[in-house]
């Protein structure tokens, strides 16, 4: 299955079209390498996505075609889910 699909399948990402966006700009590894939103994925793979101050490890459990809402994170587990800091300033 695609990643685009598959991000907007488990709602992780809402829209393909923002899955595009965030894996032109590198933010999203499958398995520790750059993905592009056309990337193949499978159940066992590992996604790491960055979301603006938030880095966000998932591993793939099924891969379905439709998935209820209130099922699609049965699609996945995650692994970890850490905030970025933001360096301070001292002025």
């Amino acid at each position: 299955m695609r990643l685009d699909k598959f991000l907007k399948i488990s709602r992780l990402i809402k829209r393909r079209t923002l899955v595009k966006e965030v894996a032109e700009q590198g933010r999203i590894e499958i398995n520790g390498s750059v993905a592009k939103a056309s990337s193949k994925v499978s159940a066992g793979d590992e996604l790491t996505i960055r979301f603006g101050q938030k880095i966000l490890t998932v591993k793939i459990q099924d891969l379905k075609e439709h998935v209820k809402k209130e099922d699609a994170s049965s699609l996945y587990t995650v692994i970890k889910e850490e905030n970025i800091q933001q360096p301070t300033r001292h002025e």
